[in-house]
C-alpha cells in the first residue's frame, strides 16, 4: 500500500527511479567520450608527441634511444606494478570486508606467500639494475679518437668553451658569455664530440636536456663525456646544480650546425684574436659581466 492508501504507488516510484539511474550513467559516458575526444583532437601533433615520450623533449644526439627506452621501459615496469597492487588492495577490501563482529580466522604463517612477496620484489630490482647497467653503459660509452674535443668551463655564473681544433695554425680558440650576452657552443651535426668539464669556483652541472646528457662539473676534477649531435638546430643548455645567486641565469645554447659552418664559426673566433684557452674570469668570485668584469681570458 502507498502512503495514502493507494495500492502500488511506491512500487511504481522506485520502478521509475531505477529506471533513471541507466539513463544517468548513459549520459555520464557520453559525456566522458565527448569530452575525451575533444581534448585528444584539441592537441598539436607535439604534444601528442611529447606524450609519446612521457615528457622528454625531442633527441638530438646518439644517445637519444638508450636514454629513451629505459625511460619508458621503467614508466612500463611502474605501472605493472602499481596496477597489480592497486587489483590486490581493492580485492582484498571487497572479498573480506567485514559483516559481522566474529574475529576472522587467524593464518599465523603462509610460507609460499612469504616466499612470494619476499623474492617478487628481489627479481623486480634485479630486472631494473640490468637494464639500467646496461643503457648506463651505452650511454656512457668513449671512443678513443672522438672527432673534436671541447674543454667546457663552468664559472660563477656562465659558461666558457675551449674549441680544441687547430684553426688557421693556432692550437684552439675559444668564446666566452656573461650574464647579458649568455654564451653559444657551436657543434658539428654527425662528428663525435668529448666534453672535457672543468670548474674554477663551486660544482656546477652541464646540462642540454635535448641530447639526453647531464654530467656534473666538479672544482679539481676533469669529467668527461662523449656524444654525436645529430640533428641540426638551436637548443637550450643550463647549469642543472645550485651554484650561487645566479645560478638561474646560468644558461647558454647549443648551435648544432653542418661541418662548414662549424669551421667558419672557429676561424671567426681565431680572426677575434681569441686563441688559446681561456679558463675563467680573472676572479672567478665576481660575477663576468656585471659592472666593469667581462670575463677575461
Amino acid at each position: 500500500m502507498g502512503s495514502n492508501g493507494t495500492p502500488g504507488v511506491d512500487e511504481r516510484a522506485a520502478g521509475l527511479a531505477g529506471a533513471t539511474r541507466p539513463a544517468k550513467r548513459r549520459l555520464l559516458v557520453g559525456a566522458g567520450v565527448v569530452l575525451g575526444t575533444l581534448l585528444l583532437t584539441g592537441c598539436s601533433t607535439a604534444t601528442k608527441e611529447q606524450w609519446k615520450r612521457l615528457g622528454l623533449p625531442p633527441g638530438a644526439s646518439d644517445r637519444t634511444e638508450a636514454v629513451l627506452s629505459l625511460w619508458i621501459g621503467a614508466w612500463i615496469a611502474a605501472l605493472i606494478v602499481g596496477v597489480l597492487v592497486w587489483g590486490l588492495i581493492l580485492y582484498v577490501s571487497v572479498r573480506y570486508y567485514k559483516r559481522n563482529d566474529e574475529a576472522p580466522r587467524q593464518v599465523r604463517y603462509n610460507l609460499p606467500l612469504e616466499v612470494l612477496y619476499t623474492l617478487a620484489p628481489f627479481a623486480i630490482i634485479g630486472v631494473l639494475f640490468f637494464y639500467t647497467v646496461e643503457h648506463g653503459n651505452q650511454v656512457t660509452a668513449m671512443s678513443n679518437n672522438p672527432s673534436h674535443t671541447i674543454n667546457v668551463v663552468g664559472q660563477q655564473w656562465q659558461w666558457t668553451f675551449n674549441y680544441k681544433d687547430t684553426v688557421d695554425g693556432q692550437e684552439g680558440v675559444w668564446e666566452t658569455g656573461t650574464l647579458q650576452k649568455p654564451a653559444e657552443l657551436w657543434l658539428p651535426v654527425d662528428e663525435s664530440v668529448q666534453f672535457d668539464l672543468t670548474s674554477p669556483d663551486v660544482i656546477h652541472s652541464f646540462w642540454v636536456p635535448s641530447f639526453y646528457f647531464k654530467l656534473d662539473v666538479i672544482p679539481g676534477r676533469t669529467n668527461k663525456f662523449q656524444l654525436t649531435p645529430t640533428k641540426t638546430g638551436t637548443f637550450a643548455g643550463k647549469c642543472a646544480e645550485l651554484c650561487g645567486l645566479y645560478h638561474s641565469r646560468m644558461v647558454f645554447t647549443v648551435r648544432v650546425v653542418p661541418k662548414d659552418e662549424y669551421d667558419a664559426h672557429l676561424r671567426d673566433l681565431a680572426a677575434r684574436g681569441q686563441t688559446g684557452a681561456a679558463t675563467g674570469g680573472q676572479d672567478a668570485t665576481t660575477i663576468p659581466g656585471h659592472g666593469e668584469q667581462e670575463g677575461e681570458k
